[in-house]
């Protein structure tokens, strides 16, 4: 099975995956907070139909050349009436609110705010703590909680992208280390994990992501993670072939 997985890593941890994928808007930038930022809100937004979240935010990213200097001097900003799926305007506009009261007034970061134990339920309690629309159906559903067993896909993606190197991650942020990580899971990557009986959990919950993360060290122990590649990218291959 390593040596399948291997063989799956390193056929599509390439610059070709950046192309299709939300990654590929911190990669227009070089600068570290505008890297960590935008990735941030990417990571956000990657869920539904791939086409649909990227135009979504192609026009997001369109309004400013860098994301950090949006936050440092943020103003209620018109999004003219934005809409994807659950997430509104006013649900934008929360968000890089509450990101400037992070960088500006806390003088913190993300990379910070993800540091240390217990990050997640640590994020989702600042966001929720600054929010002023927290029964918004769109802000809940970017900050799915902890204490719901949400797999937190777009989290864990975030991460992998801000603390693996390579040539599609960053590897900016060194005070986590690739082996903390957990699996980005969604339903490519838990059909093609079952089907090769690396997750035998039936729901794709956070329990699932602690069953697949562990046994991804049995293959790689330092950058179990890096499995991510493998089994999404199959996963597309697969949906694009039928199969």
């Amino acid at each position: 099975m390593k040596q399948k997985l291997d063989e799956l890593y390193k056929k599509y941890e390439t610059k070709d995956f950046i192309l299709n994928d939300p990654i590929q808007f911190p990669h227009r930038y070089t600068k570290k907070e505008d890297i960590e930022i935008s990735a941030f809100v990417s990571s956000l937004f990657a869920f539904g139909r791939r086409e649909q979240f990227i135009s979504k935010l192609e026009y997001i990213f369109s309004l400013f050349n860098s994301p950090y200097e949006l936050i440092l001097n943020y103003k209620k900003h018109d999004f003219s009436d934005f809409l994807y799926r659950f997430i509104k305007s006013n649900d934008l506009i929360e968000l890089f609110k509450i990101l400037n009261k992070l960088y500006v007034q806390d003088k913190s970061s993300l990379q910070e705010l993800f540091n240390g134990e217990n990050r997640f339920e640590k994020v989702t309690n600042y966001f929720y703590s600054n929010c002023s629309c927290k029964s918004s159906t769109g802000f809940c559903f970017m900050f799915a909680k902890p204490e719901n067993n949400s797999a937190l896909k777009r989290l864990n993606m975030f991460l992998r992208w801000m603390v693996r190197g390579g040539v599609v991650d960053f590897g900016l942020w060194k005070n986590i280390k690739k082996s903390e990580l957990l699996i980005p899971l969604d339903t490519h990557v838990a059909r093609i994990s079952r089907e090769f009986g690396l997750l035998k959990r039936k729901q794709n919950d956070f329990r699932a992501v602690i069953e697949l993360s562990e046994k991804l060290k049995e293959y790689d122990e330092v950058d179990p993670v890096k499995y991510d590649f493998a089994l999404f990218g199959l996963g597309i291959e697969r949906q694009k072939n039928g199969n």
